[in-house]
Formats: structure tokens, sequence, C-alpha cells
């Protein structure tokens, strides 16, 4: 990883947790996310820590990218999550609406996405962009 945070320390996904008991653990290889959302949050986390090999781990075969080189200069700073459909878990799919904070160059960005997830032999992997359903007024 390019960057490493304290096992004991805050973990980037904003669960409230300390790293090592939320997303270390499935970055570790210890446990796997056991909902759509929890994949999401970890995802996050591997952006945040620069942690590639765990993103093509958790992305799905047929999506994947044979290589991935993560921006070094991008620092992701926040996840909000908007909502969700599906992906608990007894579902076999599921989409997470969220927004990832992020700065680069001192200039602060977002990347807002409704990503799908699926479970392939058990594991939530990301699929990719979900369309958005219609918003509510």
């Amino acid at each position: 990883m390019a960057q490493r945070t304290a096992q004991a320390g805050p973990c980037p996904c904003a669960s409230g947790q300390p790293y090592g008991a939320c997303c270390g653990r499935y970055h570790r290889g210890e446990a796997s996310p056991p909902t759509a959302e929890a994949l999401l949050r970890a995802r996050f986390s591997a952006f945040a820590l620069g942690d590639a090999p765990f993103l093509r781990r958790t992305w799905h075969r047929s999506t994947r990218p044979t290589t991935l080189e993560l921006d070094r200069g991008q620092h992701w700073t926040r996840l909000e999550i908007l909502g969700r459909t599906g992906g608990a878990l007894f579902d076999t799919e599921g989409t997470v609406d969220f927004r990832a904070h992020y700065r680069v160059n001192s200039l602060d960005g977002v990347q807002s996405e409704n990503s799908a997830f699926v479970r392939d032999g058990g594991e939530w992997r990301y699929r990719g962009r979900a369309p958005r359903g219609p918003v509510a007024r």
C-alpha cells in the first residue's frame, strides 16, 4: 500500500470505527465484506490508502481492468453514503449511491456514483456504475 493507517486510527470510510476493526480486516483478507455497502466502504478506504491489489481483487471479473494505477496526488478525504438498494446479507445484487470527496493539487473535488455490486462465489464484487433512478422531490 502506498499509504498506511494505524490499526487503531480512524477508518477512512468514516464508519467511526478503528481502521483495524473496520476496513483493515477486509484489506488484510481476514474477513469479507458482508454487504454491498461494506464493500463500497472498504473500496473507498483502499483508494484512500493506495491499496490497488484490494481494489482489483474486489472488482467483478467481467469489468475488472487488467492494470490499475492510482493517482498518488489524489487524496480521498470523505465518503458520504446517499442511499442503497439490495446488497444485504441474503441479496445477490445491490447498489450504493455515494459521494467521495478528494483533494488534488490544493483543489477539492467530488466523485458521485451509483455503484452496482453482485455476489460472485459468495463474495461481493464491484461491477461498475449503475443508472440512477428518478430523484424524489
